[in-house]
């Protein structure tokens, strides 16, 4: 598996131990099983010093024993899907009880910033910036039951679309609204994004929300000079208040139905891991082949 997050483990006596894994997308499904799960996984994860940065980090989970709190991230997994969120944790946190449960909106940095360390050391150069383009409304990316893509209403006028593949488009500060201009026009939108953006310029200020890390995420306003910005980190339904209907995602069931769907996920997980630790200790043990065979 190619999709890298960290695991630190903060033990009794305030030290620290770094893992590695590859397994970073449902990296929040993990967290189900509790914290003797999560320790479980440790003695086959890689333990080489090795912080990944912004840009790398597809998700991070920190344990404190001593204080008993757990801190996480994720670019993918129904915690960053908006018919999940809630569902994935409440889940969480029952499996978790006497936790502090939190969620990290500025990924690696703030789990460097836990124990200690210098968060600028996983940060990227200003120029590794990613412009997101924005969707029109047919493209297919639109289609998915939970496309995940980025809303922009400005006012209670307009609303676009833009990728998620790329840098949350807060990010660019004030050239984005360059971009606006010849944004494709959406009307409305009703999709279960994770993330979006407000703008009011008659009175500049901006609100903006992700269900994921966001690079510098408590930064964004020096990125506004002369805005007032509102950061809102998962509270989407702000979004909605403040549009006037122009972002107003479909109903869906965030209670029981979404709690069946986030533990069918998790055992389909456990199941996939399962099987990869099998084909692992297969290959480990199965004879060597001799250079005639």
């Amino acid at each position: 598996m190619g999709d890298r997050a960290n695991v630190i483990v903060v033990r009794e006596s305030g030290t620290h131990e770094l893992y590695r894994t590859g397994w970073a997308v449902g990296l929040d499904l993990d967290l189900l099983g509790g914290p003797e799960a999560v320790l479980a996984m440790l003695p086959e994860l890689r333990q080489d010093g090795w912080w990944l940065d912004d840009a790398m980090a597809q998700g991070g989970v920190l344990l404190d024993l001593g204080q008993k709190v757990l801190l996480f991230f994720a670019w993918e997994g129904p915690s960053t899907e908006l018919r999940h969120r809630a569902a994935t944790f409440e889940l969480i946190r029952a499996t978790w009880q006497g936790w502090k449960v939190r969620w990290l909106y500025d990924g690696p940095a703030e789990l460097r910033g836990y124990v200690g360390l210098d968060p600028e050391y996983v940060r990227c150069p200003a120029a590794a910036l990613f412009v997101a383009p924005f969707l029109a409304p047919e493209d297919e990316d639109l289609a998915r039951p939970d496309p995940g893509d980025v809303v922009v209403t400005v006012g209670t006028d307009r609303c676009h679309v833009a990728s998620d593949a790329f840098d949350h488009p807060v990010r660019e500060g004030t050239p984005l609204l360059e971009r606006l201009a010849d944004a494709p026009e959406h009307g409305a939108c009703h999709l279960h994004v994770n993330s979006g953006i407000h703008l009011d310029p008659e009175r500049r200020r901006l609100g903006w929300w992700s269900l994921s890390s966001c690079p510098r995420a408590y930064e964004v306003p020096t990125l506004w000079p002369g805005w007032t910005v509102e950061f809102w980190q998962d509270d989407w339904e702000r979004h909605v208040r403040a549009s006037g209907g122009r972002f107003s995602p479909a109903p869906f069931d965030a209670g029981q139905e979404a709690g069946i769907a986030v533990l069918a996920e998790a055992e389909e997980r456990r199941i996939q891991r399962a099987r990869h630790r099998a084909h692992v200790a297969h290959l480990r043990t199965a004879p060597a082949r001799s250079p005639a065979d």
